[in-house]
């Protein structure tokens, strides 16, 4: 699977999991490294950087912004095979444990 078929998968799971999120798929062209997604939910907000794989290649500043981020709310890098983990850390950011339940 493509970066952007698990994208297109993933922004279907998180608008289930968080019913009237919005989610801004940032430019990598504007700020190099910037997480691809911003998710807005309620009064906070979190960013992800998707990965196809665990083993795909991080650009230069990715590591930097994810961290940062995390420090700010919540930032994570998002791949198929930590995505459970990763979303549920996401519900725990969002005060959402119980209300939707993860695949």
């Amino acid at each position: 699977m493509t970066e952007t078929q698990y994208r297109v998968k993933l922004i279907a799971k998180l608008r289930e999991l968080f019913p009237g999120c919005v989610i801004i798929k940032n430019d990598p062209t504007f700020m190099q490294g910037i997480p691809d997604l911003l998710i807005l939910f309620n009064d906070k907000w979190a960013m992800l950087e998707i990965k196809a794989s665990p083993d795909a290649s991080i650009r230069p500043n990715q590591w930097y912004y994810v961290e940062a981020f995390q420090e700010m709310s919540f930032a994570s890098f998002i791949n198929p095979e930590n995505e459970g983990e990763v979303l549920h850390a996401l519900q725990q950011t969002f005060g959402t444990i119980g209300e939707a339940c993860l695949p």
